[in-house]
């Protein structure tokens, strides 16, 4: 479950990032769904709402069984500055340094347990209709396997 949460937490996080003006704010509050593909399978949703000054609350949600769902929150500034991730309202070990770099594009510093595990870059298309997550891990004692994975996030 660790490794699951881990994954979810690299794509969604930084997908928040992208807005800066108010108008590409508008753009990427609302609710997400991630594609599922071979390396990211099941359904996941992020929902985003404005938060922490000019920063965002992401809030995803995917099942971990049959009829149990989880809940994993970042409150972050976008400013680069760390911020814990929390599974079900409690801290994970896990935190990301979200930093916007325009109004399309954001990058991720994420670590788990004060250990660096991995960055995440994102794009907004241009129609503000879907974001694309490129993953890096390059430790595995985040649960999770090293290496490259893509996301794709559709907004609802």
């Amino acid at each position: 479950m660790s490794a699951f949460k881990t994954f979810a937490t690299l794509g969604a996080a930084i997908t928040l990032l992208t807005a800066s003006a108010a108008l590409d704010a508008q753009m990427i509050v609302g609710t997400w769904v991630r594609t599922s593909t071979k390396t990211a399978p099941g359904k996941m949703t992020m929902t985003v709402e404005p938060c922490c000054g000019s920063g965002y609350k992401l809030t995803y949600r995917f099942a971990v069984g049959q009829q149990q769902t989880m809940l994993m929150t970042v409150a972050s500034p976008f400013d680069g500055s760390e911020v814990p991730v929390l599974v079900d309202g409690k801290p994970s070990g896990e935190t990301m340094a979200i930093k916007r770099i325009d109004d399309h594009h954001a990058s991720t510093v994420l670590r788990m347990n004060g250990e660096p595990f991995g960055t995440s870059r994102s794009t907004l298309s241009a129609d503000g209709k879907t974001i694309s997550v490129v993953n890096d891990v390059t430790n595995a004692a985040s649960g999770m396997p090293t290496g490259q994975s893509t996301e794709t996030w559709v907004k609802q």
